[in-house]
This record gives structure tokens, C-alpha cells and sequence, in this order.
């Protein structure tokens, strides 16, 4: 299935890429590395709906199956955290935290299995959730605070506004760059020790990295998560 996407999602990402100009070797090679990550990435969205369907198909208050005792302690888990960063309103966020949790924790997890890149080790997929979670937390803004959340922008005094405003806009896409690059970076790094490392010893001492990139794996997901709850609080609070 993986190699049928990626063969369709590089057919069309290739028409692009010559619409636009670019038909050398070095732009089929992007190509191909996209569309591998794209196909992954689109297995792992396929893999969750059938999961979270599953899950409600079969629930069962007095003889609950394995799949419906993940999904509760996953939505507990991440339901009391939210709680507590985020405060009594946040069950209207739970969905998309849950989903961005899931999403990167799976993708990075693909790097264990031998012959697959980690998708997340690939910088345009971390930009891409980065670029969403920084629209979705500045429109709840926008849907909670209406145009005074523009003030955040614009620093404590009228005065200081031409000063802040700027500095502020940058402080915000900045953080997608931070949750770009702590991703990246991580997931890349992961792959390139255990790329390494198998090279040199196929045995005991790459084991120890896959250890490792697995214990990577859970701290970047969990890491994207909270910053993602962060950046809510900060965007719905009543403080603006």
C-alpha cells in the first residue's frame, strides 16, 4: 500500500514540480522523498480513523475490549493534562491535541521498522503541523477575544505598540519555526545515529538505539502536544 501512494503521490507531485520548472534529478529525488513521507503519512491517518471506529463500533461499559481501554486511557491522560493547562474549557480543544499526539507519536514511531525513514525526520512534515497548530490556536483567539485579541499584539501601552507589534508577530512565528526545528531536528538526528550504527554492528549496540529512538519518539510527541496546549491557553485567556 505504502509503495502504490507513493508512486501515485510522486506522479503528481512530479507534474508540479515541472508546472513550476523544476524537472531536474535533484527535484525527482525531493519528489521521492516527499511522496514516501506523504504515503506514511497518509497510512497512519488511515490507520487512526479505522482505530477510533473500531473503538466506537465496539463499546462496552461492562466488558470493555483492548482498543476501547487505549483510547480511554489516552483520553483520560491527555483530558486531565488539558485540564489543567488549559482550564474548565478544555474538552473543545481535547480532539485536535489527542489527533496531533497521535499523528506525530505514530509517524515517529515508523522509524523503528528497518527500511522506512521517519516521516517526521523529513522538515516539511513537522512545518506543516506546525503551520496548522499555529492557525488553529490564533483563530480560537480570534473566536474568543473577537478583534481585542489583536491587543496581545500590541503590548501593555498604546505608546509601545509600534515598538511590540512587531516584535510580537515575530515572537509568534517563531514558534513555528521552534516546533519545526525541535522535531525535525530530534527525529532526524534519531535516524541518522541508527543509520549509523547499523552500519558499522548489526546487532547489540543498535539495539540500544532503537531503544533510544523509541524514548525520543514518546518525549517529541508529548513535547508538540503540550506546546500546542500552551499556545491555546495563551490565545484563549481571559487575561487579553
Amino acid at each position: 500500500m505504502a509503495h502504490f501512494l507513493e508512486i501515485a503521490l510522486g506522479g503528481i507531485l512530479i507534474h508540479l514540480y515541472q508546472a513550476i520548472g523544476l524537472g531536474s534529478a535533484e527535484a525527482s529525488k525531493q519528489v521521492t522523498a516527499v511522496s514516501g513521507a506523504l504515503s506514511w503519512e497518509v497510512i497512519v491517518v488511515v490507520a487512526l480513523i479505522l482505530f477510533f471506529l473500531l473503538v466506537r463500533a465496539t463499546l462496552s461499559v461492562e466488558k470493555p475490549n483492548p482498543a476501547q481501554q487505549v483510547a480511554e486511557m489516552v483520553h483520560e491522560s491527555i483530558g486531565g493534562l488539558g485540564e489543567q493547562i488549559i482550564g474548565h474549557d478544555y474538552p473543545r480543544f481535547q480532539a485536535f491535541v489527542t489527533c496531533i499526539f497521535l499523528f506525530v507519536l505514530l509517524n515517529n514511531l515508523l522509524g523503528l521498522i528497518p527500511g522506512i525513514s521517519t516521516p517526521t525526520g523529513q522538515p516539511y512534515v513537522p512545518l506543516g503541523l506546525a503551520a496548522l497548530t499555529f492557525l488553529y490556536y490564533n483563530l480560537h483567539g480570534i473566536r474568543v477575544h473577537g478583534f481585542k485579541y489583536i491587543k496581545q499584539f500590541l503590548g501593555p501601552l498604546p505608546a509601545l505598540a509600534p515598538l511590540m507589534c512587531p516584535i510580537e508577530i515575530v515572537s509568534h512565528l517563531a514558534r513555528v519555526m521552534s516546533l519545526t526545528i525541535r522535531l525535525y531536528a530530534n527525529m532526524f538526528a534519531s535516524d541518522l545515529l541508527m543509520l549509523v550504527w547499523f552500519s558499522i554492528i548489526p546487532l547489540a549496540v543498535p539495539a540500544a538505539f532503537l531503544g533510544l529512538h523509541f524514548f525520543v519518539s514518546i518525549i517529541q510527541a508529548f513535547v508538540f502536544m503540550l506546546l500546542t496546549m500552551i499556545y491555546l491557553t495563551m490565545a484563549v485567556s481571559e487575561e487579553h
